[in-house]
């Protein structure tokens, strides 16, 4: 018997979705043609979704793919690789999504003035926070954010 041959890829992850308590799409990253139209996608995110949202493992094997995926309240993350994929490294890449957003999340989340002030830290030679508009404090928020996400 042939054994099967692999084409080495810098693909590790074919896809990540983050989907709703209801299974609905709110981000879908295709990486390859495994499906190629809008249709096949939203097919197969309701397939995973209805294998998955009732269970409390965190991988499963699906068309031949293997699916790591972890939900939060009413969120529902998920990285799908190869059926030949490492697991440890598919949920690495969840682990990094998963609490990157929570970091990001917990600046809009926070009811506390001075944590969020805290948080955002503002650069001595911004304009003092009294000074500015609410639209430029969620802007430097939003900068500083941006910036220590790529460090």
């Amino acid at each position: 018997m042939d054994s099967l041959i692999l084409e080495p890829s810098l693909y590790t992850v074919k896809a990540v979705l983050i989907m709703d308590n209801d299974g609905e799409r709110l981000y879908a990253k295709y990486y390859d043609d495994t499906y190629p139209t809008v249709k096949e996608q939203k097919a197969f995110e309701k397939n995973i979704f209805n294998k998955t949202h009732r269970t409390d493992s965190e991988i499963a094997l699906l068309e031949g793919l293997t699916v790591v995926y972890k939900s939060n309240i009413d969120l529902y993350f998920y990285v799908i690789g190869s059926s030949h994929e490492n697991e440890l490294m598919l949920m690495s890449v969840l682990n990094c999504l998963f609490d990157s957003l929570s970091q990001m999340l917990r600046v809009i989340l926070e009811s506390d003035p001075q944590q969020v002030v805290h948080r955002v830290a503002l650069r001595g030679d911004d304009v003092p926070l009294t000074e500015q508009t609410v639209t430029q404090v969620l802007q430097s928020a939003k900068e500083q954010i941006k910036w220590s996400l790529l460090r």
